[in-house]
This record gives C-alpha cells, structure tokens and sequence, in this order.
C-alpha cells in the first residue's frame, strides 16, 4: 500500500491493487521469470508484481494506462530496467510489439476486469510471437476460459481460447489480497501456445466464423446456427450431429466444421453465405 502513496484508486480504470505478499510470491513463483526473458506485464499498478519480476529477470516493459501511476513507476524503476509503456493496452499495437527485439514475448499481468476478454482476443493473432501468459482475472473468466463441453460456462470465449493456447487455471486469489478489495474472486490462469503442428490443418479464420455462427444463438441446434455458412450435408461430413448444440461440442469439432467451411462441397461458404460475420474473433 505504501508504493501507492496518496494515489485513489479510480473506478474507471478498474484499480484494485494487489498487496497481498503470499498472493505476489505465488503468482511470481508461477511465472518464474528468467534473466533475459521479453516480459511484458499490463497493468502494473503500483508495481507489486513489477518489482518481484525485476528481482528475478533483467528488463521488462510494462504498459499502465494511468498517467500518474505511470509517473510514479518511472521514477521508482528507471528507464534502464523498466520501458514504460502509458496507453490503453486495447489501443496498442501487439503485433509490432511482439516482432521488436529478439525472443518471445511472456504477458503477465492482473488485468482490469472491464478489458480482459477484449484483450484476450486482441492477442490472439500474437500467439505465435508468444511463449506463455501468466494473467490474474475474475474467476467468472477464468472459469469461462478452461470450461469443458456440456457446462454452462463453455461458449465461445473457451473454444477460440483452448484452439489456441494450453489452458490451466493455477489457483484463486481472495478479494482480501487487494485494495480496495473487489465485489468478486480473482484466478491465476497460465496460457500456452499451442505449436504449429497443432493447428497446420485449421484454417484459423474459417474456425473463428465457424465458433461464432454456432454460438451466436445458443438454443438453435447446428443445422440451424449455421445454416448462414454450411448445409446439413456440411456438418455431417465433419462427423457432427446437425441435432446438436454448440455447447456439446468439443474443440476438435469445431475444427473439423471449420475444415468443411473451406471445403468446395459445402454449400453457403462463399462471400454471400458468410456476409455479416467477422473472420476475426
């Protein structure tokens, strides 16, 4: 707390700041930053991360959006460990920053809850620039994210997630462990690119139409849902029940749906039958 100084916690922002030192050494621990790695952490706060991360790995770049915090944050670290970054983490250009410098990036951060599943997806086209993400969220995120087929968290945010990255939720974090302390629960999770042997057969934004055609309405059997970008005779040649609900299926459905999406023999795949949906998640 004392790192925050007279500093108020804004609303806007989503400022609840970690002070918890068991909660810190955990998620540090997790991380295990290593001299020479790209860490990236969003949303340093007042640095109770930052300062532990730099312990342990020689420079990291962190991107705060309050300018105050960010004043402070420069002046307690110095521009020769810290490349401080003050912007809206939504409005920065991922991809220039992952492909600056040598080596893969490593995100860290305890994401404000009102930017986490847009931030997600933002970096999704990264991944392959990536080597892991150790991210604090609300748990109801969280619980989303590594949800499996059949439960009422899985949707669209578990299946373009788990395609992409190993999901694994490490542990929970207590209201208590922040000041002020939020209305709701927090988890660790740890997020790692899949490599590219696993993905060389799916076209990425084929899935992605796919993914939010079957959940855009979610009590529409498939037949239904995706008559917008394949027929009945499509999702069967994908070993798919076309009786079936989005939350049924497992990822690997979902890619084989994908595969037909691309395929010659599906009909309602050309610019006509996909209009109105977004190839980018």
């Amino acid at each position: 707390m004392s790192a925050l100084g007279a500093h108020r916690p804004r609303r806007r922002y989503s400022q609840n700041f970690l002070h918890d030192p068991a909660a810190i050494g955990r998620i540090v621990d997790a991380i295990d930053p290593q001299p020479g790695d790209r860490i990236v952490e969003v949303g340093p706060g007042a640095g109770a991360l930052t300062a532990p991360l730099l312990a342990r790995c020689q420079y990291l770049t962190a991107v705060e959006i309050d300018r105050d915090l960010a004043a402070k944050l420069a002046q307690r670290f110095g521009a020769e460990r810290l490349n401080l970054v003050c912007a809206d983490a939504l409005k920065i250009d991922w991809v220039k920053l992952a492909r600056e410098g040598g080596g893969r990036l490593r995100l860290v951060g305890n994401l404000p809850y009102h930017i986490c599943t847009p931030l997600l997806f933002e970096w999704l086209p990264i991944a392959h620039d990536v080597l892991d993400q150790h991210l604090m969220l609300q748990k109801e995120v969280v619980d989303r994210i590594v949800a499996r087929p059949g439960g009422r968290d899985y949707g669209r945010l578990s299946v373009m997630l788990q395609f992409r990255y190993r999901v694994e939720r490490l542990f929970n974090v207590a209201p208590g462990s922040f000041v002020p302390a939020p209305k709701v629960r927090s988890s660790v999770i740890r997020m790692v690119p899949r490599a590219p042997h696993e993905l060389a057969l799916t076209d990425t934004a084929a899935f992605a139409r796919v993914v939010t055609a079957a959940f855009g309405q979610r009590r529409k059997t498939l037949r239904n849902a995706l008559a917008v970008v394949m027929d009945e005779e499509a999702i069967r040649r994908a070993g798919v029940d076309p009786g079936a609900r989005a939350e049924t299926l497992d990822v690997a459905a979902f890619a084989r749906l994908a595969m037909q999406l691309k395929s010659p023999l599906s009909r309602g795949t050309g610019e006509a039958g996909g209009a109105g949906l977004e190839a980018k998640p």
